[in-house]
């Protein structure tokens, strides 16, 4: 992934950082709720959300399970429409094959559109080391980029800012990067508008290339789709002579029926709206119609890595919506930042660590980023089943094991400065497979109960500060079961 997130500390110290930030967390609380507010309005307005949530759930499945053969298709398709498809196996390669794409046009700048797929590879840096500005055309991720910052939320990168802060950073950056803000621009919502506009308006009309990503491909008929509410995608997607596409090989769906599904679950989970405002869809190149010319690069990356773990594997299933994020109470306190991932929040939690594997402190950190609370597999519109992921996760952080890296099966080691939660789960597991022991300690445990303290010693006092410790009880359940015949005795 991108090196801009490279040497972070791992999420506890970065999260503990975040939430010493009020600023931050009152802007990222404010957001939050009113986003998970709307989308519940939203979603209980479709009698049949689970069985979309189900549908959803099982293409995805279907499509990976064959996704070798879809992509194939997809690939047949594109070309057949007058595209040209690239294979990309990590991120270094799919960023040479964009700057050499970008550097046959003769052009030293392109405008783009928000694309999670780009930020993942580190593609505006390499553009960059090569001579050629790459323009963020999102206003979120051109606040992003006109601030040096980084994106901290899937849906709305700048979350983490005010009114204020962005009504700054445009007087103070955007004449930097071509149309300078109003002298007299406030923090009004459509003043800022206007002024982003009015900057980005010059580079449409100027820009030969495009990149962008894509939300879905159909593998049935070469079309790509890209659903937003600013309207700057469909000028990338269409002015520009050249169009570049960076796409990972998860977002294929096999008919245009099956993207029905999605068009319906995306937008009510991600901006809470029935449809977006646009959806741009275009397969190939047509004479006198859009871009000339049109590359697809289909991004691997750890994708098929991810696809080899039966629990894993799940997280593929993601559409990018968010919704995951906005009812996160990890998230909510400690923001995007602090996962140091282009994939934040809960999706990110399980998907970085397999995307990148887990030798980074960092990554190491991601699947303990959670309370386990379920509230992200409750909204999911594709039913990732995310506390699973992250408990199979933290099992591999802790006990190391097989896994694939670079399609090769490997044995992991297991993750530094665990030596003590190890030494706990395997005692219990010697425990459960002791009944004998297990027995012996439940009924130690009853009979001096008395003894027991009820705060924790040493660093478990931050934890029982604010909770009580479960009382153990008079007797152990295995010797009340017998003593009662079952409960049938019970006289109490």
């Amino acid at each position: 992934m991108s090196g801009t997130y490279l040497g972070m500390p791992a999420f506890p110290q970065a999260a503990h950082e975040a939430v010493n930030d009020a600023t931050l967390r009152g802007n990222l609380r404010h957001a939050t709720h009113t986003i998970r507010a709307k989308r519940a309005r939203a979603v209980a307005e479709l009698s049949d959300w689970a069985a979309l949530r189900e549908a959803g759930r099982r293409i995805k499945d279907h499509t990976l399970r064959h996704l070798d053969r879809y992509l194939v298709r997809l690939e047949e398709a594109v070309t057949a429409a007058g595209g040209t498809v690239h294979w990309a196996a990590d991120a270094e390669e799919a960023n040479r094959i964009v700057t050499d794409l970008v550097k046959a046009t003769g052009e030293t700048e392109v405008v783009k559109v928000k694309s999670m797929a780009t930020q993942e590879t580190g593609l505006n840096e390499a553009l960059e080391a090569e001579g050629i500005r790459a323009y963020e055309t999102d206003l979120a991720e051109l606040i992003v980029q006109l601030g040096h910052d980084r994106p901290s939320h899937i849906l709305v990168p700048a979350i983490h800012r005010n009114r204020s802060e962005i009504r700054d950073i445009f007087r103070r950056e955007m004449s930097q990067w071509g149309r300078p803000a109003p002298d007299d621009l406030t923090d009004t919502p459509a003043e800022l508008a206007e002024a982003a506009r009015l900057h980005l308006r010059e580079k449409f009309l100027r820009a030969k290339v495009g990149i962008s990503g894509a939300n879905f491909m159909v593998a049935e008929t070469g079309t790509l789709v890209v659903v937003e509410s600013e309207g700057n995608g469909r000028m990338c997607l269409t002015l520009p002579e050249t169009l570049i596409s960076v796409v990972g090989i998860e977002k294929i769906v096999p008919t245009w029926q099956d993207l029905e599904v999605f068009l319906q679950t995306l937008p009510r989970s991600s901006t809470a709206e029935r449809m977006n405002p646009y959806t741009s869809t275009w397969t190939g190149t047509t004479d006198g119609d859009g871009p000339r010319t049109f590359h697809l690069v289909l991004l691997d990356n750890g994708r098929t890595d991810t696809l080899a773990d039966d629990v894993g594997r799940q997280a593929l299933r993601c559409i990018r919506c968010s919704a995951c994020l906005n009812v996160c109470p990890v998230y909510e306190r400690a923001g995007g930042h602090a996962y140091g991932s282009v994939y934040p929040g809960p999706i990110g939690a399980i998907l970085s660590p397999q995307l990148r594997g887990t030798a980074s402190a960092i990554d190491a950190s991601l699947p303990y980023a959670s309370s386990l609370c379920g509230a992200c597999y409750e909204v999911c519109p594709v039913a990732i089943d995310i506390p699973e992921v992250l408990v199979h996760l933290r099992e591999r952080v802790v006990e190391g094991g097989e896994a694939v890296r670079g399609g090769n099966r490997v044995l992991l080691k297991p993750a530094k400065g665990h030596a003590a939660e190890r030494a706990a789960m395997r005692a219990a597991r010697w425990a459960f497979t002791h009944p004998a022991a297990l027995r012996t300690g439940q009924r130690l445990a009853s009979r001096s109960r008395r003894l027991h303290p009820r705060t924790l010693p040493g660093p478990g006092r931050a934890w029982s500060a604010t909770r009580d410790l479960p009382t153990v009880p008079a007797e152990p359940f295995r010797d009340w079961w017998q003593r009662t015949n079952g409960g049938k005795d019970d006289t109490k």
